[in-house]
């Protein structure tokens, strides 16, 4: 099984942070977020991680390396000066991928679930991990029901984790689900990931899990440095 990591966004919350560091790249528990990631992967068996790049790129293959170090093959998949959003850069890393299931994971959050209880083989197009609601996001994303099913409106919904395992097919018609959006006819396309899930949603093909254990969300400079003091501790 292969993994995809995002890491292409310009971290423009975090600033001045991430004006010469890559949000993932930023240190929590001594190591880089997307480390904690990548060790996990490793643990599960993954042997190669596409990262897919733009802001700030050439640090991730410098600080990172070939992933020898992690037990993993690193490949990493450079956008341009301007990352594709999460549907766009997944889509353009597919042919890295390849025809399986995937595991995709946000690489600026940090969670502590296993990734084993993962499944390799969802039964549906996607397969989400949700969290209760940060205070950032009250409202929640999607909503699940007792049977695993995920809905894109409901009484009341969870946050997606930004982690999550995926079917390419989820991505046969996504010319029709994205429409003329702004980005969409760009070479290679820009949109985002949320309508295509809830497309798939609507037709009963994404499944999800709650996962009630620690998740952040590291999206301004104060959630870095309380998970940082967090996972500093926990390590003493």
């Amino acid at each position: 099984m292969k993994a995809l990591v995002f890491a292409a966004g310009l971290g423009e919350r975090m600033r001045p942070l991430t004006d010469t560091t890559p949000k993932p790249l930023l240190r929590v528990g001594g190591e880089p977020l997307i480390v904690w990631h990548l060790r996990k992967l490793a643990a599960i068996g993954v042997r190669e991680v596409i990262i897919n790049t733009a802001w700030l790129a050439e640090q991730f293959p410098a600080t990172l390396g070939d992933g020898s170090q992690f037990g993993l093959q690193l490949v990493f998949s450079f956008e341009g000066a301007n990352p594709l959003e999460t549907g766009g850069g997944m889509w353009n890393a597919l042919p890295l991928l390849g025809d399986a299931p995937f595991i995709a994971v946000n690489g600026d959050v940090w969670c502590d679930a296993d990734f084993a209880r993962l499944p390799h083989e969802p039964h549906r197009l996607a397969h989400l991990l949700m969290v209760d609601n940060p205070a950032h996001n009250p409202d929640g994303d999607f909503a699940l029901d007792a049977a695993g099913n995920l809905h894109s409106s409901g009484v009341e919904k969870l946050t997606f984790s930004g982690i999550g395992v995926y079917r390419p097919e989820l991505f046969n018609n996504w010319r029709e689900v994205i429409g003329d959006a702004a980005g969409a006819d760009d070479t290679p396309p820009r949109f985002r990931l949320a309508p295509l899930l809830r497309a798939a949603m609507q037709q009963g093909k994404v499944s999800g899990e709650h996962h009630r254990g620690r998740w952040t969300d590291v999206g301004t400079p104060e959630r870095l440095r309380l998970l940082d003091q967090s996972l500093t501790a926990a390590s003493t």
